[in-house]
């Protein structure tokens, strides 16, 4: 159990009841009245010995709070509890003060010298609407008398807590082709072929769109009915979702609204992909992607530091010049438009791109000052994501699909 920090005397009003005490006692000296000084004695007793007693039963209480998750989602609901233990003199009146959800409990004869518990116990609920790592002051406790002449006011040794509000994913919803996960290319192509598979991965049904050379025919001579192969990706040929935090200096603070739907955006796109076969991640501020695959071994990691990404207008752009070897696809996931974005997303040699942003940053339903955006190929978390063709080859090369 933990102590409490120094606590703080407010006794402004025992300290009236005590100079009321002295000037009653004075009066009886002057004018010989005997039946005065015991009144006198009791109001100076009860201003000094008032706050005495409260600062003891201070000394001697503590609170905890026990919050058991490390790691919350944003804006789901979080259930605290705060321990609070009396001391030998116990405590004739209490307030624990919650920072955490800015509530006041009062506790009322639960830890009363005679008949009070030795524990008690309050239960909180409260919600993170942002994501990042929040730092949660140490509740405080108010031990006060019931003529309330004085009170005193500590806050627990414990110091901050520190919990971790991971951004809120949400499922990725398909526009056109059937709603599927395939693209819809401005050239009017759309891919065959998911991640560039390469190795056989087992079988699953059939899907509207599969090429002939992916159909088990074998499971079709049995009578099981269309079944189709479903083949590994190659490391390079994954799908790769790329966040860029820049926001646009005219956007003030709404940028930050701005960055937090890019980054929940981001977060869905990754289980989306990885789910689906695995898929890349790469973060402002790093050289090289994050693998992330099916069984998600690498995921939380990530995800911590999707939590804890700031962006901004000075904040640097992603790495993407060492990226042009890759053949997969390129979800580019942009805060907000800014300069220069098309040359950026025009990676030689790159696979099929496609611009993820907030739909605040859509001028006319499409993304402001880009160039050569198709209609929408998918929405996620308030974001909207706009096929933008293959990157510059060499030749011609049939686009890719997204994920398999």
């Amino acid at each position: 159990m933990q102590s409490m920090g120094a606590p703080r005397l407010f006794a402004r009003r025992a300290a009236a009841v005590a100079l009321c005490g002295l000037v009653l006692g004075l009066v009886s000296f002057v004018f010989d009245a005997a039946p005065l000084f015991v009144p006198a004695v009791g109001l100076i007793a009860l201003g000094a010995g008032t706050p005495a007693w409260l600062w003891l039963a201070a000394q001697g209480a503590s609170t905890r709070r026990h919050l058991p998750p490390e790691r919350v989602i944003e804006d789901q609901p979080v259930e605290a509890m705060i321990e609070v233990r009396r001391g030998p003199l116990g405590l004739p009146g209490a307030q624990v003060v919650d920072p955490f959800t800015g509530s006041r409990f009062e506790l009322s004869g639960e830890l009363a010298p005679l008949r009070g518990e030795r524990t008690t116990n309050v239960r909180v609920n409260s919600r993170f609407a942002r994501r990042g790592l929040h730092r949660l002051p140490a509740p405080a406790l108010t031990v006060r008398d019931p003529l309330e002449l004085a009170r005193v006011e500590a806050i627990s040794a414990t110091g901050h807590q520190q919990v971790l509000v991971l951004p809120r994913t949400e499922p990725v919803r398909w526009l056109g082709l059937g709603a599927s996960r395939r693209l819809s290319l401005p050239d009017g192509h759309a891919g065959s072929e998911a991640l560039a598979a390469v190795d056989l991965d087992g079988l699953r049904p059939y899907r509207t769109g599969t090429p002939a050379s992916r159909i088990h025919w074998p499971a079709v001579a049995r009578g099981a009915g269309l079944i189709e192969r479903r083949l590994a990706a190659d490391s390079d040929a994954r799908p790769l979702v790329i966040l860029d935090a820049r926001t646009r200096a005219a956007a003030g603070h709404a940028g930050l609204d701005l960055l937090d739907a890019a980054v929940r955006a981001a977060a869905s796109l990754v289980l989306e992909f990885a789910r689906a076969g695995g898929c890349g991640l790469l973060l402002p501020g790093e050289q090289r992607p994050t693998t992330i695959d099916r069984d998600l071994i690498s995921w939380p990691a990530a995800y911590a530091r999707l939590a804890l990404v700031e962006g901004g207008s000075g904040t640097r752009a992603p790495a993407v010049g060492t990226l042009s070897t890759r053949g997969g696809a390129m979800i580019y996931v942009a805060a907000s438009p800014v300069e220069r974005l098309t040359a950026i997303l025009s990676i030689p040699g790159a696979g099929p791109t496609v611009l993820v942003v907030p739909e605040a940053e859509l001028v006319s339903g499409h993304p402001r000052g880009v160039r050569g955006a198709a209609r929408p190929a998918l929405a996620v978390s308030g974001c909207q994501g706009f096929a933008l063709g293959a990157g510059r080859r060499q030749g011609r090369t049939r686009p890719e699909d997204l994920v398999a």
